[in-house]
């Protein structure tokens, strides 16, 4: 029996496609087309990201660059040393009415660091138009000469100065000063027999003998000696001891250990000599015991420079 064929829904079967394809020309023009619109899509943004930045630009130099509300109209200056608020805006390259926020903190701590009296800085802004300098200073303490070349091929003696760290220093000049001119470097003891290469403004010196030398000029301060003798010179250049000579003739030698211990030694020893009107002239103190000692008649010897006395340090520190 023949079975019957089924009616098929047209609907339900696959429909055929014809398939077009696009012409060379065509696919090119796709392309180009989509090509220009991402391209006019960069512009766009581009141009934006431009005018936003500008804008931005000038809106900030007008409102804050070259606002007069933060243009600097006080610059206070606090120093614990000698120098001058003047000299120290004048090495900072300061001026009064320049831009608060623009200016460049760290090129100012960096310029008054580059100055080998100055130890730290500290540089801070105070909205809106105040600008604040504290500057730390190097204390001189001691004095050394050394030989300078001028014009001509002659040489000429030139002083730097060192702080108790051994940091060499010029001197500083009288127009540097906020404190009185008098104060000068007269009264410093002068370090003899350092090596020429170690003598480096604003660099420390590596030297032991210099620094037990330093440390003894501070201990020197400290110490009963002070006001009774006058510390002239020290020889740094043997090494182990110091040889000090003092401005009323006495030549003392130190061990490096022990200051304290042996300027107590020495005001015991002076005050003996006196007692019997004697002088000292030299004295041996890095001998522990029984140091050895030569003195003289006090009336056999011209009359002896008296002591300077004792000042205040202009330095607003403490050396311990």
């Amino acid at each position: 029996m023949f079975s019957r064929s089924k009616s098929r829904n047209r609907r339900l079967t696959k429909a055929y496609v014809l398939d077009v394809k696009l012409s060379a020309n065509q696919r090119r023009k796709n392309r180009l087309r989509r090509l220009l619109l991402t391209l006019s899509a960069g512009g766009v943004l581009a141009l934006t990201v431009f005018v936003v930045w500008r804008g931005g630009e000038i809106l900030l130099r007008r409102l804050v660059y070259e606002n007069p509300a933060f243009a600097i109209r006080s610059l206070q200056v606090e120093t614990d040393g000698v120098l001058s608020a003047e000299q120290i805006r004048s090495w900072a390259g300061l001026r009064l009415h320049d831009n608060l926020i623009a200016l460049d903190l760290a090129r100012v701590e960096r310029d008054l660091r580059l100055v080998p009296a100055v130890e730290s800085v500290v540089v801070e802004r105070v909205l809106p138009n105040v600008l604040r300098i504290r500057v730390t200073e190097r204390e001189p303490i001691a004095q050394v000469t050394f030989s300078q070349l001028r014009a001509g091929g002659a040489y000429a003696g030139g002083i730097y100065t060192l702080d108790p760290a051994g940091y060499f220093m010029f001197p500083i000049e009288a127009s540097q000063r906020a404190v009185p001119a008098g104060t000068t470097n007269d009264h410093l003891p002068l370090l003899t027999g350092i090596a020429p290469r170690d003598i480096r403004p604003g660099h420390q010196s590596e030297s032991p003998q210099v620094r037990a030398a330093l440390a003894l000029v501070q201990a020197f301060s400290h110490s009963t000696m002070a006001g009774v003798v006058d510390l002239k010179q020290i020889e740094v250049g043997t090494p182990g001891v110091l040889l000090v000579t003092t401005l009323q003739g006495s030549e003392v030698i130190f061990g490096l250990g022990d200051l304290p211990g042996q300027l107590r030694r020495w005001r015991l020893l002076h005050d003996h000599a006196q007692r019997f009107g004697k002088h000292i002239l030299s004295l041996d103190l890095a001998v522990g015991n029984n140091s050895p000692m030569t003195w003289t008649d006090l009336a056999a010897l011209a009359p002896l420079p008296a002591p300077k006395p004792v000042k205040a340090s202009p330095y607003n520190k403490k050396h311990v």
